[in-house]
């Protein structure tokens, strides 16, 4: 017998990362279906995500990105996806680790999650494991209330 719980908290949290991670591997291989178009907060300051030193400042915290018609170079793996957005019309490449993602919202649907900020686990892994494998990323969440279940999608709502 076992001292650990079932981490369902971060089971959950995994799983609903992976749906992203599905959606961004099928929009790189086949493009977006309809109107589909996702808005992607994520925080700047996570290891290994990768933007330009400017947007970094500009955006020192967190940052929301918009894939819709003007993308390119979406490449989706396992524990990061990579993708070339304009900004100020300059081309920019960007890499973010799904652990680094905080919000996904599809407004052509009026679909939305709400992630907690997560931490690599102690095997410096980022990649996702399998939801059947044993799941032991801690996850602490910003805002959250006094149990730190919560799933918020407020923010992404159409008002």
């Amino acid at each position: 017998m076992t001292d650990s719980i079932i981490q369902y908290d971060n089971m959950v949290q995994l799983a609903l990362l992976s749906v992203v991670r599905d959606v961004l591997k099928s929009a790189a291989e086949v493009g977006l279906p309809g109107n589909h178009h996702f808005y992607l907060t994520f925080n700047t300051s996570y290891p290994n995500v990768i933007i330009p030193d400017y947007l970094r400042k500009r955006y020192p915290d967190e940052m929301t990105i918009v894939v819709q018609n003007q993308f390119s170079n979406l490449v989706v793996d396992d524990s990061h996806f990579e993708v070339s957005l304009s900004f100020n019309s300059k081309l920019e490449h960007l890499q973010i680790p799904f652990l680094a993602l905080e919000g996904f919202f599809d407004p052509s649907v009026d679909f939305g999650l709400h992630f907690h900020a997560t931490e690599v686990n102690n095997d410096n892994s980022e990649e996702l494991p399998s939801i059947v494998e044993e799941v032991d990323v801690p996850l602490e969440s910003k805002n959250a209330g006094e149990d730190g279940n919560v799933v918020t999608l407020d923010a992404f709502r159409k008002k």
